[in-house]
């Protein structure tokens, strides 16, 4: 009788266990799934592309006008902004120094002369031996070099326009001391037969993406409303050190309307070859800063995991990015803003 009683005892406790790790297990939450939809990782090409600049307009031919030689500057007869004509005298030197530099050159010349004609009769009387002859000669060839030296730099102690153009900038004035070749006047050519380029500073990964030759659509401020037709004519080989930039030039048909150097506008540049990328719709991209941003992915299609990302380049339907989704398979398209890392989906 009593070993039946501890029977039924045991069974009624082991029942009561029982149900209360029933009741523990029915009251574990289970975890969470938020609905999302996917797309697959998909690679385009983009050829279509364009790169977008903005700059400067600038005749394509520009002059850095300088002195020769050394010297205080007496006159500049323009200003900044002003029209010239090819020939015009633009700047002087005072010519004092420049003036005596030719008269000992030529009083140089005169003794070389006279030292010549007398050995050519010593000579001649058997008394100069022919190397003091050949002696003189060279001295007086050396002197007269000498003089067309200084008669060729007294000429250019002026500057002269080279050609039609305005003058952009004035770098220098009068009564200073100009060192030769240092830049007085900074001259854009204008003349009638000029072109005209768009002179922009790009990036490194633009300024790669470019060939010269490229087409390119231009719209200046000055004339709105308008599409000019363009084509890359040059592209710097270097960064500038100051900015870090890359300058390249846009050659701009105006269609013959007659701009202002200095004007600005921008341009859209056709890329220069075809390049693959992965692409995915803006709703999929979260936390865009610059070129970088992160996507959710899955490869079970269970969980996330969120993934930073590279921005190559945006388009009016997509973005293509540079770098990020390589191996993955799926990107969250729509339901991210509920996904943290490792969250649990449900595709719809």
């Amino acid at each position: 009788m009593k070993q039946i009683l501890y029977t039924a005892l045991a069974a009624l406790l082991l029942q009561a266990c029982s149900s209360k790790a029933n009741k523990q297990t029915a009251t574990l939450p289970q975890k969470e799934t938020i609905p999302v939809r996917l797309l697959a990782v998909s690679t385009e090409s983009s050829t279509e592309g364009s790169v977008r600049a903005s700059g400067v307009i600038a005749a394509q031919n520009e002059a850095r006008l300088s002195f020769k030689i050394g010297g205080v500057i007496e006159t500049i007869n323009v200003k900044e902004g002003d029209n010239v004509r090819r020939g015009q005298l633009l700047a002087t030197l005072k010519p004092t120094e420049i003036a005596a530099q030719v008269q000992q050159a030529q009083l140089a010349v005169e003794k070389a002369e006279r030292d010549h004609q007398r050995v050519q009769n010593l000579y001649k009387d058997s008394v100069a031996t022919l190397e003091q002859l050949q002696n003189t000669r060279t001295g007086l060839d050396i002197a007269r070099q000498g003089l067309q030296q200084a008669q060729f730099n007294r000429q250019y102690a002026n500057i002269y326009a080279p050609a039609d153009g305005i003058i952009v900038k004035k770098i220098a004035s009068v009564g200073e001391l100009a060192g030769p070749g240092t830049p007085v006047l900074f001259l854009n050519n204008v003349s009638a037969s000029e072109k005209w380029v768009l002179r922009a500073s790009l990036s490194d990964q633009d300024w790669a993406a470019i060939r010269e030759g490229n087409t390119a659509t231009v719209r200046i401020d000055a004339f709105p409303g308008v599409d000019f037709k363009g084509v890359v004519s040059k592209k710097a080989p270097t960064a500038d050190p100051a900015s870090g930039s890359f300058t390249v030039e846009v050659q701009v048909d105006l269609a013959g309307r007659r701009p202002a150097p200095g004007m600005f506008g921008r341009a859209q540049i056709s890329a220069a070859r075809a390049a693959t990328a992965n692409s995915i719709p803006y709703e999929a991209l979260l936390e865009a800063d610059g070129s970088t941003g992160y996507v959710f992915v899955t490869e079970d299609r269970k969980t996330v995991k969120k993934v930073p990302v590279k921005i190559g380049r945006i388009s009016p339907e997509r973005v293509y990015l540079s770098g990020g989704l390589e191996g993955y398979q799926w990107v969250v398209s729509t339901g991210s803003p509920y996904l943290k890392d490792g969250s649990a989906i449900s595709v719809q």
